[in-house]
């Protein structure tokens, strides 16, 4: 398989890692940490998608945005008078602090202290040992590829020249639009759909299915919309776009007029352009970097992790991708680690949150795998009413019989935080009927995981010893 190139009788470094972002940050200082000599290549920005473009500016915006309408519902209790005009610029200011805050976590100082070496610019793999990078070829004796992903734009007549948006070009914005289009129910789309919505933007959301957040459970999907629709969000689904002209979107027999279009129809691996081809590294039918349980390719000592390899595209699936990469690049074939493939939490940071792990229901039906269902809905937590908290539940899908923990849904505010203890139960193969026994402070949102279990444990009490019970007590009353 490589005989087609020359291996180098020695090495310039141990690893090379081509893209800065989650995984390739992990992975270079995890092979710094073990003692390696690491060079680390990023075109870009340090810090990748999730730093600059990604999780870290929405998450600002959210927070900005939850800010105003915490502001709108003390008004509407009486609480506080009217509140004033939204500053939306100022939000776009919290977003560039956050980003600033966030940034020496991840610069090229920082890793230029523990021991990596950085360079900027283009990366192209020469051969399986090396890599031509500003003029230079480095060798190296394992590579890792952690180039991330890029945002779809789909081919629609007249979107190439509608000045529209993406995720990445979207945080150019000094202040949010009059009017916005957002075409995508998934996760990017439902979050900004809400927070510009909160910031004074008219906002349209198009999804060309037949409901938001087609892989969420359904009854996920339909909380979040109506968040939205509370918010002021207008849904359009089951339409697809016909055209863009003029400022305005054509979807089924509506015309939506914009004076800003985000695209939001999901994220393409970064592929091209790495010298991939050239080396014969394959790609599966998803666009992703072939790799298997050790994230390694063709090449044993080639690996990719993060979302140009997948299946996920997660800021933490990436980074634990980055570790078991940085592990084996450094330590295949003596020892390796594999990656995580059936337990990876996902939350969508929409007002409520979104989270979950393993299967949904429709997953299970669909797979034909045999399951039960108990939910718990936050309208009995008390928490949840002492907040004003309507809708939500969690939701959590078990083995038959069992109790063992197949999938979980969690609708609710702080979602993503609620949902560790399901992931952490079902790393250690705990089933649902032990969560009861976990003792939660009191009145918090956690209590819910602890009353679905109960719920559980009440529908698979054994008839029988309910019965025995019974009589012992009776025949203890003389």
């Amino acid at each position: 398989m490589t005989a087609k190139w020359t291996r180098p009788r020695r090495f310039d470094r141990n690893l090379i890692v081509i893209g800065a972002g989650s995984a390739g940050l992990v992975a270079a200082l995890t092979a710094a940490k073990l003692g390696a000599k690491v060079t680390l290549v990023e075109a870009a920005e340090m810090g990748g998608d999730c730093l600059n473009t990604g999780c870290v500016p929405s998450k600002a915006l959210i927070h900005a945005a939850k800010r105003v309408a915490h502001a709108r519902r003390a008004a509407a209790m009486g609480l506080l008078a009217e509140p004033g005009v939204v500053d939306s610029a100022a939000a776009f200011a919290h977003v560039r602090a956050a980003v600033a805050g966030v940034a020496p976590h991840d610069s090229a100082e920082r890793y230029r202290a523990l021991g990596v070496e950085v360079i900027h610019g283009h990366a192209v793999l020469a051969s399986p040992w090396a890599v031509e990078v500003a003029g230079r070829t480095l060798t190296a004796r394992a590579i890792i590829i952690a180039t991330g992903a890029a945002p779809s734009v789909p081919d629609i007549p007249g979107l190439a020249d509608s000045g529209y948006l993406t995720s990445e070009t979207l945080w150019r914005l000094e202040r949010a639009p009059a009017r916005l289009a957002i075409l995508g129910g998934g996760p990017i789309g439902c979050e900004l759909a809400q927070a510009f919505a909160r910031l004074g933007s008219d906002v349209t959301l198009i999804e060309a299915g037949a409901r938001l957040l087609s892989r969420e459970d359904a009854a996920a999907s339909a909380v979040v919309q109506a968040a939205l629709a509370q918010d002021g969000v207008r849904v359009l689904l089951g339409q697809a776009v016909a055209q863009v002209a003029d400022g305005v979107v054509q979807v089924g027999g509506a015309a939506v007029a914009f004076d800003t279009l985000l695209v939001a129809t999901g994220r393409t691996p970064r592929t091209q352009g790495f010298g991939l081809e050239a080396l014969g590294i394959n790609l599966t039918e998803r666009g992703t970097i072939a790799v298997n349980a050790y994230l390694q390719t063709r090449y044993r000592h080639v690996l990719a992790c993060g979302d140009v390899a997948g299946p996920w595209q997660l800021t933490h699936a990436a980074g634990h991708q980055g570790f078991v990469a940085g592990f084996n690049a450094l330590f295949a074939p003596w020892h390796r680690l594999r990656t995580e493939q059936s337990i990876m939490p996902a939350a969508i940071f929409t007002d409520p949150e979104i989270a979950r792990v393993g299967l949904t229901v429709q997953q299970a039906v669909a797979e034909g795998v045999p399951h039960e269902v108990t939910r718990f809905d936050l309208a009995d937590l008390d928490r949840a009413i002492a907040d004003d908290v309507r809708g939500g539940f969690v939701q959590v899908l078990t083995a038959p019989g069992s109790g063992r923990i197949l999938g979980a849904t969690i609708a609710a505010p702080r979602a993503g935080e609620m949902l560790a203890e399901i992931v952490l139960a079902m790393r250690h193969r705990l089933g649902l009927g032990a969560l009861q026994t976990v003792i939660h402070a009191y009145p918090t949102y956690n209590d819910a995981t602890a009353r679905a279990a109960g719920l559980w444990r009440e529908a698979h009490a054994p008839a029988w010893a309910l019965r025995l019970a019974a009589r012992f007590q009776r025949w203890r009353l003389g």
